[in-house]
């Protein structure tokens, strides 16, 4: 398999072929829009140039006039009317030459060999020494025709220039390689280093960093915050595995002494009953634990909310109260709903939850006596429940994290029976956040608490 080193090289290699290969192509077309009737016809005034220098020098030697042209910079051909040829100055390579075009050239016509004869490319007629690759004019000498095939000598002229050209282009080349790969490597070494970060993360090590400002710097960057993420998600995987684990196992433990107890004959009477009562608790708030986990396993789950339908939401706190009466009865609680109409579309159930918990927890840290405040104006953007109640309030250090999952303000009370598992404020801000509220709590020791609950009403047109 190629690595990438070896891939985005190779490409470097093809973009740098691909690309000498359509400039090659557009010169060539440059050439034949602009520049080869230019050249031919620079060619063709230097054979009439050369052709009238002769006629002016009455009785010169051909031969001895068309060699000194020859070395003045000349390729030249000369062929009489019995096509008996003769050449000057530097050869030919290619001395091919149709007789159709000579004799043409002897009748008095011009040949224009750039124009007429064709080429894959036409740009490199410009450079061959060839002899279709050149202008045929007509000349008198003593009595006699001769046919004329001149071009100017490229290796004399411009030899030097060529040469230099093509060491510029090839050193060009290889040193375009050479810095391919060298660039290549430097482009490679950071997905090199997000390569190992990925072993030493499944590892578990969480902690790496790669310096680069451009884009494989932004996304080293993001990788390591996903592996910081990933780190605070492993933590507090742990830390929930421990937690449930402390929740399971303490009510088993329990369950266990008490039912061994019972097994052993140690509990009669009264102390069966109280164990057995003790039992039953312990295998409720078990039950309840396992619910919550569900809830929130199934609340992780969905990305919104499912089953939306347009409700009263000041009837259903109501109703909540109402389920919730027996506990703030037997505290001898006093409760002040200030509920107006307010239509909203939402779950349900799950909203139901979400009072169903806070009413709870308000009840769970009120002491005897106190009071719980209700409050849903109506005539506003959105939905919002305010409870607040007379307890002890929540310190300030555990404000931030009341939210999280088996959380516990009072750590002293964690067997408790009002303490409870820890998920139900956690549930209840899932719960709003999918129906895109927001939960928020304040309060000050003595003071009590005060949850809330702002919700969109959604759907509000369709009652």
């Amino acid at each position: 398999m190629k690595t990438l080193y070896i891939r985005i090289f190779l490409t470097y290699v093809v973009i740098a072929i691909v690309s000498g290969m359509l400039a090659l192509l557009l010169t060539n077309w440059y050439y034949l829009d602009a520049l080869r009737t230019v050249s031919e016809r620079k060619a063709l005034h230097l054979a009439s140039e050369l052709r009238s220098l002769y006629e002016e020098l009455t009785g010169a030697d051909l031969a001895v006039y068309l060699s000194k042209m020859g070395n003045m910079g000349f390729q030249i051909y000369a062929v009489d009317e019995q096509l008996q040829g003769s050449f000057y100055g530097t050869p030919f390579r290619n001395t091919e030459l149709s007789e159709e075009s000579i004799r043409r050239v002897l009748r008095g016509e011009t040949y224009q060999g750039l124009v007429e004869e064709s080429r894959l490319l036409m740009v490199r007629g410009y450079f061959e020494n060839s002899l279709a690759n050149t202008v045929g004019l007509s000349i008198e000498s003593n009595g006699q025709t001769y046919a004329l095939f001149v071009r100017p000598d490229m290796q004399q002229q411009i030899g030097e220039v060529r040469n230099l050209l093509a060491v510029l282009l090839g050193l060009s080349f290889i040193l375009s390689i050479l810095f391919m790969m060298v660039c290549t490597r430097y482009l490679v070494k950071p997905v090199k280093q997000l390569t190992q970060a990925t072993k030493v993360l499944a590892g578990g090590d969480y902690s790496f960093t790669i310096d680069r400002q451009d884009e494989l710097g932004d996304l080293s960057r993001h990788f390591a915050q996903m592996a910081e993420s990933l780190k605070q998600l492993d933590d507090m995987r742990q830390e929930f595995v421990a937690n449930v684990s402390h929740e399971i196992q303490s009510p088993l433990t329990t369950i266990q002494g008490f039912a061994q107890a019972m097994r052993s004959g140690e509990a009669t009477g009264k102390d069966a009953e109280r164990y057995l009562a003790l039992i039953e608790k312990e295998s409720r708030r078990l039950s309840g634990l396992g619910k919550q986990l569900l809830t929130l396993a199934a609340l992780d789950k969905e990305e919104g909310v499912k089953k939306t339908s347009v409700f009263r939401l000041d009837e259903q706190i109501r109703q909540a109260l109402i389920v919730t009466e027996w506990q703030w009865t037997e505290k001898q609680l006093t409760l002040e709903p200030e509920l107006e109409e307010v239509k909203i579309a939402a779950d349900v159930q799950q909203l139901f939850q979400v009072w169903l918990n806070l009413i709870t927890n308000a009840i769970k840290f009120t002491p005897v006596g106190g009071s719980i405040w209700i409050s849903l104006p109506a005539g506003c953007e959105e939905a919002v429940v305010t409870i607040r109640d007379s307890g002890a309030g929540i310190p300030e250090t555990d404000l931030p994290h009341i939210f999280e999952r088996f959380y516990k303000s009072d750590k002293t009370r964690s067997r408790d029976e009002s303490s409870g598992s820890g998920l139900g404020l956690s549930i209840a801000w899932q719960i709003v956040a999918l129906h895109g509220g927001t939960i928020d709590a304040q309060s000050e020791p003595g003071q009590g608490a005060v949850f809330r609950v702002s919700l969109p009403l959604r759907g509000e047109s369709e009652s």
